[in-house]
């Protein structure tokens, strides 16, 4: 017996790998920071606690629909309309165990083997890997601190052959922060106009926390000619503080929805039933707690951004939402640490802020794009204020 050959194309999530690492040290005793989990400090909203309690209180504990609860699709219909002016009805919406198993089962239910699905880097770490799992072929176009972290579209054009079945769009990006204007999304849209056969994932999981009046917006809406071949796709976890909760949906093409769940019903089957009822009262209840929460955001970014510029050889442009900060550093990369040991790579320089300055971090390898490394600041002032200063001495180590 042995890995089935599907599962030899793909590897362990880093990001999860050193969420793993810190809980380890932490439950160890060791004072150390984790700036490397992608998931809010913020807690799950007590109307939505109070929602879930309830739900169980009323013996919504059995079996759903494979691919979702009709209030809870009644609810996401409701939220895209309210936020992003699009019309779905019912049928077209799909709500999975969290965004990354939306992502699994769109990949999967439409790549086949020697597929290309367009995936501009730095990306978030399980878009490859699920396109290959798939017998896909991630076709990695780099986007890197010239671009702004953004796809163009020229990039784009000349990523697409005939093979072409997606290209991922995130927004604002999971790891940099990058998000696209409303301009932007008309250029690449124009671009995907003459490539019909071309469907878009439009991941716009960190959509309500974006800084400075940026306007969020989503390619459907904006490039409505793309409406039917385009995945739209969110979920609570990040907005409602809800990651644990796994709930995620799309958005698209009633035949895509429906392929979604035929995969869903031999896997999951259907997501939890008293997380469900909450996200449809998160979804459909006051929202005025998003705006609080992207102003704190906006005052840790501020911090941590002004703190890593302030190093010598790092590097941070500063992003429009979510909540990381993606730095290169390419002038420390070939020093040597205090214990004689040489940075060779980002991977090297995470592995001694974790051993030495004890910051956790993720290496810009697992994103595509090196040499640099992405941090959350989805943590407290103090404990970011004392991280920075970590670094900072770490930095002034090197020799």
């Amino acid at each position: 017996m042995h890995a089935s050959a599907a599962l030899d194309r793909i590897s362990p999530s880093p990001t999860l790998g050193v969420t793993t690492r810190v809980n380890e040290l932490k439950r160890a005793g060791i004072d150390v920071i984790g700036l490397g989990a992608g998931e809010p400090d913020f807690d799950t909203p007590d109307f939505v606690k109070d929602a879930a309690i309830q739900a169980i209180r009323d013996g919504k504990t059995k079996y759903t629909n494979v691919d979702g609860t009709p209030e809870l699709k009644d609810a996401i219909v409701t939220k895209f309309a309210r936020d992003n002016r699009l019309t779905y009805t019912p049928n077209q919406i799909s709500v999975n165990v969290g965004g990354k198993h939306s992502l699994f089962n769109a990949i999967v239910a439409t790549v086949d083997a020697g597929d290309e699905v367009v995936i501009p880097a730095p990306y978030w770490v399980s878009y490859p890997d699920v396109v290959q799992f798939a017998g896909g072929v991630p076709v990695i176009v780099k986007a890197g601190p010239e671009a702004d972290y953004k796809l163009s579209p020229e990039v784009l054009d000349a990523a697409i052959t005939p093979r072409t079945k997606w290209v991922i769009l995130n927004s604002p990006s999971n790891p940099t922060g990058a998000a696209y204007t409303v301009d932007e999304l008309k250029a690449l849209g124009e671009v995907l106009l003459r490539h019909p056969h071309v469907w878009v994932f439009a991941d716009d999981m960190y959509e309500h926390i974006t800084y400075d009046g940026f306007r969020f917006a989503t390619i459907a809406e904006v490039v409505p000619e793309l409406y039917e071949r385009t995945l739209t796709v969110n979920g609570c976890s990040k907005a409602y503080s809800m990651t644990g909760w796994r709930i995620g949906f799309a958005a698209g093409a009633p035949w895509l929805i429906k392929a979604m769940a035929k995969l869903q019903s031999q896997s999951t089957s259907n997501p939890c039933s008293v997380a469900q009822a909450a996200a449809a009262v998160a979804l459909t209840g006051d929202q005025s707690f998003l705006k609080e929460r992207a102003a704190a955001f906006q005052v840790r970014r501020d911090l941590v951004v002004k703190a890593l510029n302030d190093i010598p050889g790092m590097s941070c442009p500063t992003p429009e939402g979510a909540f990381y900060v993606y730095p290169s550093f390419a002038p420390l990369i070939g020093k040597t640490t205090p214990k004689g040991v040489k940075i060779v790579d980002d991977e090297a320089f995470v592995t001694y802020l974790l051993d030495d300055a004890r910051v956790a971090a993720v290496q810009g390898a697992a994103f595509g794009l090196s040499p640099a490394m992405r941090i959350s600041y989805a943590t407290s002032d103090a404990l970011l204020t004392e991280a920075c200063a970590r670094i900072a001495e770490a930095c002034a180590a090197l020799k």
